[in-house]
Order: structure tokens, then sequence, then C-alpha cells
């Protein structure tokens, strides 16, 4: 699944694209995506797209009519690419440009979204998401302040979207390395200096992430159609059994809330 970094990627991808373009023409070929597309989308055609933002995992196309939010979902891809050329297998939203660009959702396994936000709304969505982690919203105590109390493991704690956005598996496994933390601990049994590194390493490796074009997965590339390359940099994630890099004793890997969790017993405590 695109995690916050691949999204961010796909935003730097298609802007220089589509901000400031006139929308000539929104197709829809196929309706029922994760929810049916609305009919506000089309609200967009004549409209200049004012900027592309990024909320969490969500892409937001701005216009003065309102917003056409896209979500990659598990498997989604976005391509710019000029009209007129062959719909691609899995191509279900096209948004053309007077300036001769297409953009196309193609999404294989359609848990993707296209969804609608009017002027002055938030889209329930959106409404109740976290702070995003590389913003000075990010503030150096807040996991500590969010995680008082809380009984839950800690990879599980800063994979809420409520506590924080983006820090997907890949990158909770990543930044638990990163500040030496057990990732079964308990989340409000974490001291506050422990809490102001572990927000560093998640900065820092959502930054390094997004600086190398994301991570490649199965269903991932970039909106150019090149793969990230993060991949080569993991130190936990996909590493089960592996030599730690710090210790060399082997990195073990179990579940945890169902997801598949990489550690060092020696090196995070």
């Amino acid at each position: 699944m695109p995690e916050l970094p691949e999204v961010e990627v796909s935003r730097l991808g298609i802007t220089p694209y589509l901000e400031h373009q006139i929308v000539r023409k929104v197709n829809v070929f196929q309706r029922q995506l994760r929810w049916p597309v609305p009919l506000e989308v089309a609200r967009i055609e004549g409209q200049e797209i004012l900027s592309i933002e990024r909320r969490a995992k969500y892409l937001l196309l701005v216009t003065e009519v309102g917003t056409a939010i896209l979500h990659l979902g598990m498997s989604g891809k976005l391509r710019v690419l000029p009209i007129g050329t062959p719909l691609a297998k899995h191509d279900h939203v096209e948004i053309q440009t007077l300036a001769g660009q297409s953009l196309r959702l193609n999404d294989a396994r359609r848990f993707g979204a296209v969804l609608w936000q009017a002027p002055g709304e938030t889209h329930p969505m959106l409404a109740k998401l976290g702070p995003e982690p590389l913003t000075d919203a990010f503030a150096n105590d807040h996991l500590y302040r969010m995680s008082r109390g809380k009984s839950a493991p800690v990879k599980t704690f800063i994979m809420d979207n409520h506590v924080v956005v983006g820090v997907g598996n890949i990158y909770a496994n990543e930044s638990l390395f990163m500040s030496g933390i057990d990732p079964r601990k308990p989340a409000g049994k974490i001291s506050k200096a422990r809490y102001a590194k572990l927000q560093q390493a998640i900065r820092t490796v959502l930054a390094r992430a997004i600086e190398q074009g994301g991570t490649t997965l199965r269903d991932f590339s970039r909106a150019d159609g090149q793969p990230g390359y993060f991949r080569i940099e993991l130190q936990a994630y996909g590493q089960g059994g592996k030599p730690c890099p710090l210790c060399e004793k082997p990195l073990k890997e179990i579940r945890l809330g169902q997801r598949s969790t990489v550690f060092c017993n020696q090196c995070q405590r």
C-alpha cells in the first residue's frame, strides 16, 4: 500500500503538469471505486487547479468551486499522459487539461477513491486526522502528551492516524529501530525524552523516503513511471532473521496488530 512518502512523491510528480492549468474534461470510466465517484467532481471542468495539496494519504486538487480528493488505496497509481493516449486496463478516472495533459487514476483493486469537498467545508475523511509529521504541528511533546494512559503497543499507537498521520507499517518499523524503542512497549510507559527521539526519527525516515522517491512495493511506482529507491536503505522492515545493522544479532519478526513487525531484542528497549 502506498504510504505517505509515496503519496507525496506522486504529488510532486503531477504538480508541474496540473497546477494552474484549466480542466478541460473529467471522464469517469468506472464510478464504483471504494465509494461511488460523486457527480460533483465534474464541477472542476473549466476551472483552474489552484494548488495540489496533500493531507495524510489524500491528494487535494483545489479549485474555486471545490476540491477533488484522490486516494490511491492499496494499488492505485497516477500517470500524467498526453490526451488521447489509449486507456490502460484499470484506468478508472481521467482529468484532462487545456494544455493537453491527462491525469489518469489506475487502480486494479478499486480500493482507491475520488471524493468531493465543497468550498469552506472539510470532508469527513479529513476531519479527525492527526498532525502532519513533517510540519510544526507535530510538536516535540505531541506523542508524549497523546500517549499518557495508553496501554497499546507503541508501534500501534504511532500508526493511528488520529495521533499522527502517515506513519504506516514500513516507516513505523524504521522509526522505532532508529530511536531504539521496542515496538511492543506500552505507549504510556515511554518517557518524554524517548518520545522526542522517536518524533525526530519519524521526521528523518519520512523525509529521507520522500527525497529518494518513495519505497518501491509491488503496486507502486512514481507518477513518471520510475520506482522509488528507499527500499535499499531499510534497516528493519522486511529484514527479519538478518543480522542487526548495529549489533549483528538476528532481527526478530513477529505479528503486531496483524502487521509484520521487525526489531532487535538487543538494541531496542
